[in-house]
């Protein structure tokens, strides 16, 4: 591929990622492999451009990855030629991992996808841009190429792309609204947990509204403006309202018949990758959670 320089004093690498639509890494990754050629010499990642320049690069095929297309019921909520949104059940992994390895949402998505996948990072996999836990519902955006997968995540980055979730929590709030600002980190005893920490950690903020109150417990909804491992967990649990369900970080014992987190993201707002405009999609509660205001209804 060869492109000519437009601009005078872009950086090369940026001038590379925005040209063959490229992540800024996958860009340097390039260039200090010897993939690119800059007016037929090898360059510098952080070389100055002048108008004319030529741009000479060669990009590697995708290395396929070893995964198994599966086929699986999923709901596509939204779709077009760069973006797909998921509605993921509750139950369902995102990621392949030990136990896990023919039953994900990432298997799902190369049986559906086919050859539309993304190639981030010179790795054929479908640009899934942010998690969600196995035992959580709700909508996940996942970019069909590069260049979406680059623009969504520069959104999680700079916190505009919102996330708001919908959740059932132990107790009762005497506020209507407020915000949990508490950085999230490692457990220091349990790997596989996160806990409220200054060692380690990195800032995490929730917003949360109260939508209604029951007998025992509370109907909220919160909205990121971070993204941390289990953050709203997290964060409910350490101001004393654990998230129904939840036995990892609140009560041990199921309660009202959920053994795992009553939490569905319902609701994904983001700018298009390519023209800017607004997106936003709504999942509406999934059944198990609708079950569970109607049991705390009668409890009322």
């Amino acid at each position: 591929m060869t492109f000519t320089a437009d601009i005078s004093g872009e950086r090369l690498d940026a001038f590379l990622a925005r040209a063959a639509e490229l992540s800024r890494s996958a860009a340097q990754k390039l260039i200090e492999q010897g993939a690119v050629l800059k007016n037929g010499k090898k360059p510098k990642k952080n070389d100055r451009l002048e108008p004319g320049d030529i741009i000479e690069v060669e990009i590697p095929e995708p290395v396929e990855v070893d995964i198994k297309p599966t086929e699986m019921d999923l709901e596509i909520v939204y779709e077009d030629e760069d973006v797909l949104v998921i509605n993921k059940p509750k139950g369902l992994v995102v990621h392949p991992a030990a136990g896990h390895q023919d039953d994900t949402l990432v298997n799902g998505l190369m049986y559906a996808m086919g050859d539309n996948l993304s190639g981030i990072n010179g790795e054929l996999r479908p640009g899934i841009v942010h998690r969600i836990d196995k035992d959580t519902s709700g909508l996940l955006a996942v970019a069909k190429n590069d260049y979406a997968h680059t623009m969504l995540a520069s959104q999680l980055k700079d916190h505009s792309m919102a996330r708001t979730y919908e959740c059932i929590v132990v107790g009762s709030f005497r506020e209507d609204s407020g915000t949990v600002d508490a950085p999230i980190g490692r457990h220091p005893s349990d790997r596989k947990k996160m806990c409220v920490t200054e060692r380690n950690s990195r800032n995490a903020v929730t917003h949360w509204e109260v939508v209604k109150r029951y007998r025992g417990y509370t109907h909220i909804r919160c909205k990121l403006e971070t993204g941390r491992t289990h953050q709203i967990r997290v964060h409910m649990a350490h101001i004393g309202h654990p998230i129904l369900g939840d036995t990892v970080y609140g009560h041990k014992k199921p309660e009202l018949g959920q053994d795992s987190q009553c939490l569905h993201a319902g609701q994904l707002c983001f700018r298009h990758p390519r023209d800017g405009r607004p997106v936003l999609v709504f999942a509406p509660l999934p059944d198990y959670f609708t079950e569970v205001i109607e049991k705390l209804e009668r409890m009322n």
